[in-house]
């Protein structure tokens, strides 16, 4: 063609991704203006009505535009189509290679914003309402697009996406429900435990903590329509009130224990300060006792005073347990030289005591004994029982002699000899006079019980002399 321009469409009316043309076609009858340079890169087409603004690239036609149009000689633009070839418009601004791909790039624009609008449905990223709105605006000016290309397709996936957008709206609908429900059902549960901690928990601080957790997830939570919302915000606020309104009430409680305790502390510091001078330690360490038991009973003071309390009471009580145990250095020092006085009697009356050799002298040494020995005072507990096992022992000697020496000269012992004796003789004699009557019988029985008591007579004699 020679000084080709594009011209408008024959119908004069505009479709999609149409562009005004750089030049005019000349009128019939006229020759044709003077040829003009070919057009640079055409702007990006603008948004159709209903589509989202997002930007839509040009690029290369995806397929061979032969395919699915031609430009006549005439530079009439035909689409092929099922039913035929239709006219969608002139081109006259370059070859024809050249308006091929032109009308060619028209109708990739137009199958990128449908493109992306089966994106969203299948990415669920929009409204599908505004995407099916979309789609049927774009199909109602799909039979007047001045494009070439697979129309028909591009008319089956828009009426596949209008088609289909109800069914994805419904999806979502049905996710936002499902969404909203556990939702609900989450602050529920959460409510429900600001409940329980509001109305009952004593451990504050922990306590406090998971309240701020739960209003920390309660924020984080969407989806949950306003009335609902505020319903169940009211009951953890009312949750949280009650619990804040019960540990304020609680603390206030422990200031006035707390004031209390530290009168009460003071006081006993004023007694163990009276006390802390006294040198009557065992009645003295018993009321220190007492005191302590009741510091103890009665309770914490405030937390930047309890210390420093606790730190007067217990210098009362060094200052007096430090004079007893000095007391008590010295009375041990003294116990100690006691006992090593007293194991030294001990050793020397063990050796000078023999009650077997004479048992007066024992005794005379024994009573100087024990006159030294309460004269030395007391021992260390601990030497204490085993030196009076000792001196026990020494006394148990001399009382042995002594039972023995009485019993070696027991006058009933002696006498109760010498009746068995005359027991035994006045039978021997009841047995003889028997066998001279001839009573043998008799005679045998008598000398036996004779026997018998001559055995006790013995017996009780041995015993006498063993002694």
């Amino acid at each position: 063609m020679t000084n080709p321009t594009e011209s408008a469409p024959a119908t004069g009316s505009s479709a999609p991704g149409d562009a005004s043309p750089d030049t005019q076609a000349a009128p019939a009858g006229q020759s044709a203006p003077a040829p003009t340079p070919k057009p640079g890169p055409r702007p990006k087409p603008g948004p159709r009505p209903g589509v989202a603004s997002e930007p839509v690239v040009t690029h290369l036609v995806t397929a061979d535009p032969h395919r699915f149009g031609r430009i006549d000689e005439a530079g009439v633009v035909w689409l092929k189509t099922e039913d035929g070839e239709r006219e969608i418009g002139s081109w006259q601004a370059g070859t024809v290679e050249e308006g091929l791909a032109h009308f060619g790039r028209r109708f990739d624009d137009l199958a990128t914003e449908v493109e992306i609008l089966e994106e969203r449905l299948t990415a669920r990223s929009g409204d599908p309402r505004k995407a099916q709105g979309a789609a049927k605006h774009l199909l109602d000016e799909l039979p007047n697009a001045h494009v070439i290309g697979d129309v028909a397709a591009l008319q089956r996936r828009l009426e596949a996406i209008v088609g289909s957008a109800d069914e994805v709206a419904e999806t979502l609908r049905a996710e936002r429900e499902k969404t909203r429900a556990e939702a609900i059902a989450r602050k529920e549960v959460l409510a429900t435990e600001a409940e329980q901690i509001g109305a009952d928990a004593t451990n504050w601080k922990s306590a406090g903590d998971r309240l701020r957790e739960i209003l920390d997830e309660w924020k984080s939570i969407k989806g949950v329509d306003r009335k609902t919302d505020d319903a169940l915000w009211k009951r953890y606020a009312k949750a949280r009130d009650a619990f804040n309104r019960r540990r304020g009430a609680h603390f206030a409680e422990l200031d006035r224990e707390r004031a209390g305790a530290k009168e009460r502390k003071e006081a006993l510091i004023a007694r163990a300060e009276e006390l802390s001078g006294s040198t009557d330690w065992g009645p003295t360490s018993a009321k220190f006792r007492e005191l302590l038991g009741e510091w103890k009973a009665s309770g914490r003071a405030p937390r930047d005073t309890d210390e420093a309390l606790w730190q007067r009471f217990k210098a009362a009580q060094d200052v007096f347990f430090g004079a007893r145990n000095a007391a008590s250095s010295e009375r041990d020092a003294e116990f100690s030289a006691n006992a090593t006085a007293k194991i030294a009697l001990l050793d020397a009356a063990e050796k000078a005591i023999d009650p077997a050799a004479d048992l007066d002298a024992a005794r005379r040494e024994f009573r100087s004994f024990r006159d030294q020995w309460d004269e030395l005072g007391k021992v260390p507990r601990d030497q204490m029982h085993s030196l009076e096992a000792r001196a026990r022992a020494l006394e148990k000697r001399i009382r042995d002699a002594e039972d023995a020496q009485w019993q070696r000269t027991d006058p009933e012992a002696l006498a109760r000899a010498a009746q068995f004796a005359d027991r035994a003789a006045q039978l021997e004699d009841q047995a003889r006079k028997a066998a001279e009557r001839g009573k043998d019988r008799d005679a045998a029985k008598l000398r036996d019980q004779a026997a018998q008591w001559r055995e006790w007579a013995d017996a009780a004699e041995n015993a006498v002399t063993d002694r």
